[in-house]
């Protein structure tokens, strides 16, 4: 499944000649398919270790960012991430960094894995919380730590516009978009979020956090990995059944102008990734859907509580 014009192919194949290269004894474990995200495809190497190799060469700079940070974030966080145990360099076989990390057993966080969504959204606060109190270490906000979702709505406006413009030429599509178009240009109203840089992860949705015993065991894929303000940090949570939505909300104490602004990034996240991924990435754009279609459900329960008052 090609999702960019720039996208590198890879196969089992590519991956054990890789190995062959860089390490060999390694080479002849069993090699399957362990999934593919967006910007990564993944491969289960054996029984304990995880080939990730990025789709295009921007992608590449996440890959050598988590070799980097990982290691050094990983004692300040409450959970588990991933572990990197040898960064590939790039060859004539794959022109690309490329990592192995120790594979970590869990189930995405779901219907069928959470047993208390309550519970898992205070989880994930907590994990939340750790990570942006941690040191920078000297990390600033600037080259492959200075993603768009550290910033500012304003700046992407005129993106953001253009992607609410392609969604309308959609067919097919069933979506309130002049409804969301509203949500997202009352949050432009607002002012500008200020405060000191924290780590950010930039993409804690669903399928980033790995469950076990019903339970939040681990985050992964820091490909997003930024520093900046904490705003988008939240807008996955419209991901999320409302109990874990309010948990999280209420164990970080956000108030209400964060709690709108990580609303317009959730929308502006889901937009432009209908518009970029309608034709190509069909799960992906059911995410976003999924994710713009709660937004909505919520606002029009917020609305509908206010009048009741």
């Amino acid at each position: 499944m090609t999702l960019h014009d720039n996208e590198i192919q890879v196969d089992e194949a590519l991956v054990r000649t890789l190995l062959r290269e860089q390490r060999p004894h390694w080479a002849d474990l069993p090699i399957s398919p362990a999934g593919a995200g967006t910007d990564n495809t993944m491969y289960r190497l054996g029984e304990h270790l995880l080939v990730r190799l990025p789709r295009t060469p921007d992608n590449a700079q996440a890959v050598r960012k988590e070799q980097t940070w990982l290691p050094r974030l990983a004692p300040h966080l409450p959970c588990r991430i991933p572990e990197p145990v040898h960064s590939g360099t790039p060859s004539a076989a794959f022109p690309l960094a490329w990592s192995v990390y120790h594979w970590i057993d869990g189930d995405e966080a779901g219907p069928e894995s959470v047993t208390d969504w309550s519970a898992f959204g205070a989880d994930l606060a907590s994990v939340v919380r750790s990570l942006h109190t941690a040191p920078l270490m000297g990390a600033t906000r600037e080259g492959e730590l200075s993603w768009y979702r550290g910033g500012g709505l304003r700046a992407c406006e005129r993106w953001i516009g253009e992607c609410f413009d392609a969604c309308r030429t959609l067919q097919g599509l069933d979506l309130d978009l002049a409804r969301l178009r509203d949500l997202w240009q009352s949050a432009l109203a607002l002012p500008e979020p200020s405060g000191p840089h924290v780590w950010l992860h930039g993409d804690l949705k669903p399928t980033n956090l790995l469950v076990q015993q019903g339970k939040l065991h681990a985050v992964i894929d820091f490909g997003a990995l930024s520093v900046g303000l904490p705003d988008a940090e939240h807008s996955t949570l419209w991901d999320f059944p409302p109990a874990a939505r309010q948990a999280y909300r209420d164990a970080l104490g956000l108030d209400d102008m964060t709690w709108l602004r990580a609303r317009a990034w959730a929308i502006a996240v889901g937009v432009s990734g209908v518009s970029y991924y309608w034709d190509t990435y069909p799960a992906f754009v059911r995410e976003c859907l999924a994710r713009l279609r709660s937004i909505l459900a919520a606002a029009d329960e917020s609305a509908a509580g206010s009048r009741a008052t």
